[in-house]
């Protein structure tokens, strides 16, 4: 721990020595990476809990190199498994994968397909943290079970278990003068909350989509099944279990598809209303009849599904920190004891990590900073701007306000426009929340960077520049990700097969 406290009180200024990153997926890396280069911070780690960097894109399985279908890692069952599955495809094309001032993420060998597979992303990802894994600053089977806020500006005393030594897991404690939080948004399944869904969870008949493994080898064939979302997760899952199980897929949607999440239309996938409520047969076993599913689905628009097998869910996940304590500014400590409560709750509506000036720094103690708190159509550059401009700002290059209710001004503004925007719609789209920046990420992305510039003006061709046409070429990739459908149907088709993932 520092001598001295990383935070003056009397000006909120913040200038930390020691800093600690935890999460080894896509925004943590790059967090680390420009601590690491553009700071000159005494000390900077990265742990992560798993055994290798990549976050979702390290698939908990073996992973063949697709040029010649050696296993190139070999693992013991993980305790965190990613939500990815074999053959998975992203949606967002690599010029918007690639970090700044290090080398592009490579084009696809197919033109046709220009979208990275799992194994090209998380190759891309390895790659860029070797350097970090091998001069040990980024330290693996590192779970961090605790992050406690100390009074005074104290820092931050931070409770792991290393998995290196021993299965049981060796308690580790340290001090750090600051913390950044990369732990991603998929640890939490969200489930909906319509009648009945936790009676086909104990059922053992709800499939979330962090689970999804692929259509095959899971007893899928000749189910009849339903799906619940058309975003990504549930495009997918309806698209895939179309080759397997009893047709039609029934998929469960709220509005047509937005672009972003693109889908082919499919005679084998059957759209159908939301779901009103779900009710088992009392007289099925808990693997259904011969005959028939025993699940019944009734639609918000009066239909009934009946004899249902399974049900799959692609209804996104909750970004939870629990496991960072902070000082209860509503009860402050009293007689020398620290009061310390999760920063997240179900409590916070609308539910996010609460009370972060520009989603990045906690308002009441600035030494502690989230990366990846939000969803954005192109979350590793969104990463790389916001971690420099979060060095800059512990740096004191960068200015932010000096008071916990002038950082709060951001979120309270954040949160006015989103219910402003909401009211305007009677079921608005969740894609109207205050994680998700949707339309207001050029504006996001413009304003960090004007800051980022402002400091270090050399920066200002490294990285990205966030205009009309930026956001322009953005948007068109949704038709190319359709295109890339497209021929990839048409490709299994003249195969005579199925090519995973598509």
């Amino acid at each position: 721990m520092s001598d001295s406290p990383p935070i003056a009180y009397a000006t909120g200024v913040v200038r930390p020595r020691r800093i600690l990153v935890i999460g080894g997926g896509p925004t943590g890396l790059v967090t680390h990476r420009n601590l690491t280069q553009r700071g000159s911070f005494d000390r900077v780690e990265l742990v992560e809990r798993r055994d290798d960097v990549g976050g979702a894109w390290y698939l908990d399985q073996p992973i063949a190199d697709p040029n010649d279908g050696t296993v190139i890692k070999v693992t013991n069952k993980p305790r965190w498994p990613s939500p990815a599955y074999p053959g998975l495809v992203g949606n967002v094309l690599p010029h918007f994968l690639s970090y700044s001032g290090h080398p592009s993420f490579p084009e696809t060998k197919d033109p046709k397909q220009p979208f990275p597979s799992l194994w090209e992303t998380h190759a891309y990802l390895r790659g860029f943290a070797k350097p970090f894994v091998e001069n040990g600053s980024i330290r693996l089977n590192m779970e961090v079970v605790k992050v406690e806020e100390q009074d005074e500006g104290k820092g931050w005393k931070i409770t792991m278990k290393d998995w290196n030594d021993g299965k049981e897991g060796k308690v580790v404690e340290e001090f750090w003068d600051a913390v950044v939080v990369a732990n991603g948004w998929y640890d939490t399944p969200l489930w909906p909350d319509t009648e009945g869904v936790d009676i086909l969870k104990e059922a053992g008949l709800a499939k979330h989509a962090k689970w999804w493994r692929g259509q095959y080898g899971f007893g899928y064939e000749g189910k009849k099944v339903l799906v619940v979302g058309n975003a990504n997760s549930g495009n997918d899952m309806a698209a895939q279990l179309s080759t397997v199980v009893k047709s039609p897929v029934y998929q469960s949607v709220r509005r047509p598809n937005f672009p972003g999440f693109p889908a082919l239309a499919d005679e084998k996938i059957q759209k159908v209303a939301p779901v009103l409520r779900y009710t088992l047969s009392p007289d099925a076993d808990s693997q259904g009849s011969d005959s028939e599913g025993r699940i019944t689905a009734e639609l918000t628009d009066g239909t009934k599904i009946t004899g249902i097998d399974l049900v799959f869910f692609g209804t996104g996940y909750k970004h939870r920190a629990d496991f960072v304590r902070i000082l209860d500014v509503t009860n402050p400590t009293t007689e020398g004891s620290q009061n310390l409560v999760p920063i997240t709750a179900d409590e916070v509506q609308p539910h996010r990590v609460p009370s972060l000036h520009r989603h990045i720094l906690y308002a009441h103690n600035p030494s502690l900073a989230f990366i990846g708190s939000t969803l954005a159509y192109t979350p590793f550059t969104i990463a790389d701007l916001g971690s420099t401009w979060l060095t800059l700002a512990w740096l004191g290059e960068i200015p932010y306000p000096q008071t916990p209710s002038d950082r709060l001004a951001y979120e309270r503004e954040r949160l006015s426009s989103i219910e402003q925007l909401r009211s305007q719609f009677e079921t608005p789209s969740t894609l109207y929340s205050y994680n998700v920046l949707a339309g207001h990420e050029q504006t996001y992305g413009i304003m960090l960077k004007e800051d980022v510039v402002q400091a270090r003006p050399e920066l200002k061709d490294v990285l990205p520049e966030w205009s009309d046409d930026r956001t322009k070429l953005r948007e068109a990739m949704f038709k190319t990700k359709v295109q890339s459908l497209e021929y990839t149907k048409e490709l299994r088709k003249r195969q005579g097969g199925v090519i995973e993932g598509a």
